[in-house]
């Protein structure tokens, strides 16, 4: 289905697709078959010419990150600058602990950080980068060519936690927050604000609200209703699943009597 739904979206006018970023979700989420994310969305880059392509969201302790910074930099530069880079601490035990490490949440966050620090780094300093962090180091790196969005690719955070909403007060360009946020969407907002006030970059995030539509039946109402309230609640994105069952008529559709209206 994805080979025919991305030409159509980018061809519909949709600013943007993103992909879940797990090797394996677990029994009880869905089971283990999965395509790797960073692989796929460079074909769909091949494929398509407008639409952003980008992960919602990538576990940054789960890969070295500098090669990570690597992957990324290269779909930046095939798809002319259209990449959107998630950034999560990662939830997925199974997936951890079948190809990774698994940490506590607390040493993940703290990776986290650390491996977007390097990142950054790599993508913005010219020749050589040395790096010695308390998980990460890179000696006499470089990362070339450099991606093509500048200073860096579009970052798109995810997190529940106050640590991570924190962090995406400091690097995101886009913040998602979830319908399951446990402090609620409110305070969950106001502190990414705070934080990116501390750092002079209030007027520099915007917000996403998700909505999973996935098990529902396909309703432009009920459609228009979410986007709506996506607005009304201060936010410049509306991130939407399409039910499975009928996701290109669906995603059509939206296009026809949800998004004039809105």
């Amino acid at each position: 289905m994805i080979k025919k739904a991305l030409p159509e979206a980018d061809n519909l006018g949709y600013w943007g697709f993103v992909m879940p970023d797990h090797y394996m979700w677990g029994p009880d989420r869905g089971g283990d078959s999965t395509l790797e994310t960073w692989s796929a969305l460079t074909y769909l880059a091949a494929r398509t010419e407008k639409i952003r392509l980008g992960t919602l969201v990538t576990p940054i302790p789960f890969r070295p990150p500098g090669m990570l910074a690597k992957q990324v930099s290269t779909l930046d530069l095939i798809s002319d600058g259209r990449t959107l880079f998630g950034v999560g601490a990662g939830w997925s035990e199974t997936e951890f602990v079948g190809y990774s490490q698994w940490d506590p949440p607390k040493i993940r966050v703290a990776k986290t950080q650390e491996g977007v620090e390097l990142i950054l780094k790599l993508w913005t300093t010219e020749g050589k980068v040395n790096f010695n962090g308390l998980y990460y180091r890179a000696t006499n790196t470089v990362l070339d060519p450099k991606p093509i969005q500048k200073p860096y690719p579009t970052l798109l955070f995810g997190g529940v936690g106050k640590r991570m909403l924190e962090m995406a007060g400091r690097y995101s360009d886009i913040c998602a927050i979830p319908p399951w946020v446990p402090l609620g969407f409110d305070k969950a907002k106001e502190i990414v604000l705070t934080s990116a006030k501390k750092y002079s970059r209030e007027d520099k995030v915007s917000f996403a609200q998700i909505s999973w539509g996935f098990g529902e039946r396909y309703d432009y109402k009920v459609w228009m209703n979410k986007v709506l309230q996506t607005k009304q609640a201060g936010c410049e994105y509306s991130i939407i699943g399409f039910p499975r069952e009928s996701f290109l008529e669906s995603m059509t559709d939206f296009v026809v009597n949800v998004i004039p209206s809105v």
